[in-house]
C-alpha cells in the first residue's frame, strides 16, 4: 500500500471503503504499522487499544459488506485527545493525577461516533489538565511537530494536531479553552475547529473551565471537519449547556463560491508588534486572495481584544480551581504513600500528583475566587468577557465572518518559553476571544514560513452559524490550495 494512504483525507478512505479498494481492518492495520513507525519520532500518544480497535473494525466491515454502512466515519481509525472518556480504557488527562483512571462511562462524543462506526485508536497526548499551548506540561511524553521535530506542536491538543498531521490517524477530536484545537492545528498544518459554546455536549469531557471548554475537530480538509463535527453536534439532556438546535448536514452544504458577495472584517488588534512578520505575510495574502475570489474586505474594530489575556487567566483559572478540587487522594486519584494524616494526604497527593502548570493555575484561581478579591478580579473579569463578547455582536452587524491569524508566531523550539510563563501565554492571544464569546473559529492552512513551518488563518463566525463558517473556509481552502500539504517524515 504506497505510503500515500496515510495522508488520504476521510472522504477519500470512505469511498475506497465503498468500493472495497481496501477494508476496514486492512485500513486499520495500515496505521498501526505506520504509527508505530513514527511515533518514537512524533509521541502523539499515550496508549493504544489495538484489539478493541480491530474488533470495531471487523464489525464495519461486516456492516458493509450487508449494505448496512452508518455513515462515512464508519471503519475510520479516529484519535480522541486523552480528555474524552471512553469506557473501559484509561482516561489520564496525562496527569500522574490520574495515570491509572479507567472511565467506567463514555463521553456523548465519543459515544456519537461509536453510534457512527468510528474506530477508536488511541488516545492522544496533551498538556496535563489541557492546560498548556505548547504540549511540554503532558507528564508522560514530549509530542513533536511532524513538520519540524525540534518545535512543538501547539497545545493543549498537541497531540491531536499532531497525529492527524503525521498520518496516525484520519481525524482526531481535541478540546478548545482558549485555543487548544485552533492554535495546534495552525502549528500542525491542518484544519481545527472550536464550535459554538453549547453545540456539542461536554458530558465525558474531563473539565478545565467549564464555561469555555468544546470539544471539536481536527482534520486535513474542511469537509473531514464538516463530517467529523455534524457526527459529534446536537443537544444532550446530560449537559445543561448544551443547546437545542437542528444539525443541519454541514459536509452537505458546503459551498466552493461561499466567498463571493460576502463581507470579511479584518481587526487590527489583531495584527500587533507581537505578530512574526512571516504569519503577518501570509494571512495579509490568505485575505487579499479573499478578496480576488469576490469577498468584500472591511475593516472592523474590537477595542477590548488586548484585555483578552487577563480576563481569560482569571476566569479560566478560578473554574479550575473550582474543577480540579475533586482530585483530593481520598477516592479515584493518586495517592500519596507518605501521608500520616488526612490534610497531608490530602496536600501530598495533589503535590505529587500535579505539574507545576497546573499548580500555579489553582493557585492563581484560588486566590482571584478568595474572600475580599472575588469583586476585584473575578466580577471585574466576567464583566469585561461582556464587553468582549459585545464587540463581536457589534462587528458582526456588518461582517459576515472575522480573518485573523491562528497564532502570533509559527511552532517555536522545545523549552524556548517554558521559563517564562505570560509568554507562553501570549501564544494563545488571537483565540482566546473567541472563547471568552462563545462563537466558532475555524483554523485552516494559509502556507508556510520562509522556514517550511506553517501558518494558519483563523475564520471567527457568528454563534451557531457553523455551516456558513465552514462553507466560506472551505471556499478559501479550495482556492488556497494548502490541504494536500503534509510532512516528510
Amino acid at each position: 500500500m504506497s505510503q500515500e494512504i496515510y495522508y488520504k483525507k476521510l472522504t477519500e478512505l470512505d469511498e475506497m471503503l465503498d468500493k472495497s479498494e481496501i477494508s476496514a481492518v486492512e485500513l486499520l492495520k495500515e496505521f498501526i504499522g505506520r504509527t508505530k513507525q513514527i511515533e518514537p519520532q512524533i509521541g502523539a500518544f499515550i496508549s493504544f487499544d489495538e484489539s478493541r480497535a480491530l474488533a470495531q473494525a471487523a464489525e464495519s466491515d461486516k456492516r458493509r459488506a450487508s449494505g448496512r454502512k452508518l455513515s462515512a466515519l464508519d471503519g475510520i481509525p479516529v484519535g480522541l485527545k486523552d480528555v474524552i472518556a471512553v469506557r473501559g480504557q484509561k482516561l489520564t488527562c496525562a496527569s500522574k493525577m490520574l495515570e491509572n483512571y479507567v472511565s467506567p462511562y463514555t463521553a456523548t462524543a465519543a459515544l456519537k461516533l461509536e453510534d457512527a462506526g468510528a474506530v477508536f485508536w488511541g488516545r492522544l497526548n496533551m498538556d496535563e489538565f489541557a492546560m498548556g499551548s505548547s504540549c511540554e506540561n503532558s507528564a508522560f511524553l514530549k509530542t513533536k511537530n511532524p513538520w519540524d521535530t525540534t518545535r512543538i506542536p501547539g497545545g493543549s491538543s498537541g497531540g491531536s494536531a499532531a497525529a492527524t498531521a503525521a498520518g496516525e490517524c484520519v481525524v482526531a477530536l481535541g478540546s478548545d479553552t482558549g485555543g487548544s484545537i485552533r492554535q495546534p492545528a495552525s502549528l500542525c498544518g491542518i484544519v481545527g475547529m472550536k464550535p459554538t459554546y453549547g453545540l456539542v455536549s461536554r458530558y465525558g469531557l474531563a473539565a478545565f473551565a467549564s464555561s469555555l471548554d468544546q470539544i471539536g475537530p481536527f482534520a486535513r480538509s474542511v469537509k473531514d471537519a464538516a463530517v467529523l463535527l455534524g457526527t459529534i453536534a446536537g443537544h444532550d439532556p446530560k449537559d445543561s449547556t448544551s443547546v437545542k438546535i437542528d444539525i443541519p448536514d454541514y459536509a452537505a452544504q458546503l459551498d466552493a463560491g461561499a466567498l463571493s458577495g460576502k463581507t470579511l472584517g479584518v481587526a487590527a488588534e489583531y495584527f500587533g508588534d507581537g505578530v512574526d512578520a512571516a504569519v503577518r505575510k501570509r494571512v495579509e495574502e490568505a485575505i487579499e486572495l479573499c478578496r480576488s475570489k469576490g469577498a468584500n474586505i472591511k475593516e472592523v474594530s474590537l477595542p477590548h481584544t488586548d484585555l483578552a489575556i487577563p480576563v481569560y487567566y482569571i476566569i479560566a483559572t478560578a473554574e479550575a480551581s473550582s474543577n480540579l478540587a475533586r482530585y483530593d487522594g481520598v477516592r479515584y486519584t493518586h495517592r500519596s504513600k507518605l501521608a500520616d494524616d488526612v490534610i497531608s494526604l490530602y496536600t501530598k497527593s495533589r503535590a505529587e500528583g500535579f505539574g507545576e502548570e497546573v499548580k500555579r493555575r489553582i493557585i492563581l484561581g484560588s486566590y482571584v475566587l478568595s474572600s475580599g478579591y472575588y469583586d476585584a478580579y473575578y466580577l471585574r473579569a466576567q464583566k469585561v468577557r461582556t464587553l468582549i463578547r459585545r464587540d463581536f455582536e457589534r462587528a458582526f452587524e456588518s461582517v459576515d465572518a472575522i480573518l485573523t491569524p491562528t497564532s502570533p508566531t509559527p511552532a517555536f523550539k522545545f523549552g524556548e518559553k517554558t521559563a517564562n510563563p505570560l509568554a507562553m501565554y501570549l501564544s494563545d492571544i488571537c483565540t482566546i476571544n473567541v472563547n471568552l464569546a462563545g462563537l466558532p473559529g475555524i483554523s485552516v492552512p494559509c502556507g508556510f514560513t520562509p522556514e517550511g513551518l506553517p501558518v494558519g488563518l483563523q475564520i471567527i463566525g457568528k454563534a451557531f452559524r457553523e455551516s456558513e463558517l465552514l462553507s466560506i473556509a472551505y471556499a478559501y481552502e479550495q482556492a488556497a490550495g494548502f490541504s494536500d500539504a503534509h510532512p516528510n517524515l
